[in-house]
C-alpha cells in the first residue's frame, strides 16, 4: 500500500513541477476563459469576450451555456495563480475518485478495501499522463469533474440526486446530457425525466438572471460548432472530425455524417444489448455507461482530445470487467493504453502547420480516426462477447468472494 501512495505522490509532484517550472506550464488557457469570461457577464459582454493572450491565432470565446458563467463567477474574486494550482490538485483528486468509483461499480464493496485503494492510486498515477487527462491539466479544463459528477450520479440509487446532478452538469457543459440515454437504458425513468427538468431549470435561471446575454446563447450560438474551434483539426476526435479529415473538407451534419452516426448508433445499441450481467447478477452499470458516453463523444460535432477522459474508466472496465478474460478485450485495452499514453493526435498535430488546415496526406488522415476506430473496436468486442458463453469473472483476489447482492439491496454511499 505504501509504495502505491509513494508512486502517486511522485507522479503528482512531477506533474505539478512541470506546471510550475516550465515556461508555459501554467498557461491554463481554458481556465482563463472560465474565470475571465464569467467575469465579463458583469459588463454584459459574456459572449463577446475572447481570451487571446496565449492563443493569438485563435482568440478563445466563452462557448459554454450561460449557467456555467454563473457557476464560475466566484472564481474571479481569487488570485488566478491560487485558482490554477487548486484547480490542478482538485482535478487529480477527482481522477482518483473516478478510478475508485469505477472499481466499485465493477467489484462492489471489496473495492473499498486497502488493496483496491492501492490499485486505484496506481491507476491514478498513470492516468495523470494519459492524453485526455494531461491536456485537461494543461488547459485547466473541467472534464474530469464532469466525469466524476456523472459517475456519482450512476453510483447513487437516489433518483433526485442522480437526475438532478446530471441536469446541473448539462447546464454547465452540454456533453453530460448524453447520460440521459444511460438512465433510459437502465430503466431509471425518474432520473431521466428529472435530469431534463433540472437542465431546463438551469436555462430558465440563466434567462432570468442574465436576460439578453443568455438569449444570445440560446438564440444564435447554441449548436454552433464553428465557434468552438476548427472541426477538421486532428485534436477533434469526433466522428465528424474523422470523416472531415478523410474527405478533405468539413462534412458538416450532411448525409455522410448521418450515415456514420446511424452506423455508430446501431453498433452502440447492439453492444448495449450484448452486455453481460456482473457475477453477482446485477447489471453492468459501468459497461452501459461507457457505451453511452463513447457514443456521445462520437456524435458530438467536436470532441477534443481532453474530452476523452472516459478512456480511463474504459481501461478499468476492459482490464477488470466481465469480458477481461477475452484475448480480444486485452488487445483492445493494450491498444487504447498505447494510443492514449503516447497521444497519437498530439503526434499527428505536428504534421499540421495550422489547426485550421484540413489538407493532409491520406495515411495521416486515416490515422487521425484513431479514437473512432478504438470505440468501434470496443463495441465489436462487446458484441462478440455477448454471443459466447459467459466469461468467468477474473479472480484478481481469489481469497475474496465476489459480492452477492442485487442493485435494489445495494447501499447508497451518496450523502
Amino acid at each position: 500500500m505504501w509504495w502505491c501512495a509513494a508512486f502517486l505522490t511522485l507522479s503528482v509532484v512531477i506533474r505539478m513541477a512541470w506546471n510550475l517550472l516550465t515556461p508555459n506550464g501554467m498557461n491554463l488557457v481554458d481556465l482563463h476563459v472560465y474565470v475571465e469570461g464569467s467575469a465579463a457577464l458583469l459588463q454584459g459582454n459574456l459572449y463577446g469576450f475572447t481570451y487571446s493572450e496565449e492563443t493569438p491565432d485563435f482568440p478563445l470565446p466563452f462557448t459554454y451555456p450561460p449557467f456555467a458563467a454563473l457557476v464560475f463567477l466566484p472564481l474571479h474574486l481569487l488570485p488566478f495563480g491560487v485558482v490554477g494550482v487548486a484547480w490542478q490538485l482538485l482535478t487529480i483528486a477527482a481522477l482518483f475518485a473516478v478510478v475508485w468509483i469505477g472499481l466499485e461499480l465493477l467489484m462492489g464493496a471489496r473495492a473499498r478495501s486497502r488493496s483496491w485503494a492501492g490499485i486505484a492510486m496506481v491507476w491514478t498515477a498513470v492516468g495523470i499522463w494519459t492524453e485526455p487527462v494531461r491536456t485537461t491539466l494543461d488547459y485547466g479544463q473541467i472534464n474530469v469533474f464532469l466525469v466524476l459528477g456523472v459517475m456519482l450520479a450512476v453510483r447513487s440509487t437516489r433518483w433526485w440526486w442522480s437526475g438532478g446532478l446530471v441536469g446541473m452538469l448539462a447546464g454547465i457543459k452540454l456533453t453530460p446530457a448524453i447520460t440521459g440515454l444511460y438512465f433510459l437504458a437502465q430503466r431509471r425513468w425518474r432520473e431521466a425525466v428529472f435530469s431534463a427538468v433540472v437542465f431546463v431549470a438551469t436555462v430558465l435561471v440563466s434567462l432570468l438572471v442574465l436576460g439578453s446575454q443568455a438569449g444570445t446563447y440560446f438564440g444564435s450560438l447554441f449548436g454552433d460548432a464553428d465557434r468552438i474551434g476548427p472541426v477538421v483539426s486532428v485534436w477533434n476526435q469526433s466522428l465528424r472530425g474523422a470523416l472531415s479529415r478523410i474527405a478533405g473538407e468539413d462534412v458538416g451534419l450532411g448525409p455522410v455524417w448521418m450515415l456514420g452516426a446511424a452506423v455508430c448508433a446501431a453498433l452502440a445499441f447492439v453492444a448495449w444489448r450484448s452486455l453481460r450481467p456482473l457475477p453477482d447478477g446485477t447489471s453492468d452499470r459501468l459497461g452501459t455507461l461507457l457505451i453511452v458516453q463513447l457514443f456521445g463523444l462520437l456524435v458530438s460535432p467536436i470532441s477534443w482530445v481532453h474530452h476523452w477522459v472516459w478512456v480511463v474508466p474504459l481501461l478499468l472496465w476492459l482490464v477488470y470487467g466481465p469480458i477481461s478474460r477475452m484475448r480480444a478485450a486485452r488487445v483492445v485495452a493494450g491498444c487504447w493504453a498505447v494510443v492514449t499514453l503516447v497521444g497519437v493526435p498530439w503526434v499527428l498535430s505536428t504534421a499540421q502547420d495550422s489547426i485550421w488546415d484540413v489538407e493532409r496526406p491520406a495515411p495521416l488522415a486515416w490515422l487521425g480516426a484513431v479514437n473512432l476506430v478504438g470505440v468501434l473496436a470496443v463495441y465489436a468486442v462487446v458484441i462478440v462477447a455477448g454471443r459466447r458463453e459467459r466469461v468467468e469473472w477474473p479472480a484478481t483476489d481469489p481469497s475474496v468472494e465476489p459480492p452477492r447482492r442485487s442493485d435494489a439491496q445495494a447501499p447508497d454511499p451518496t450523502p
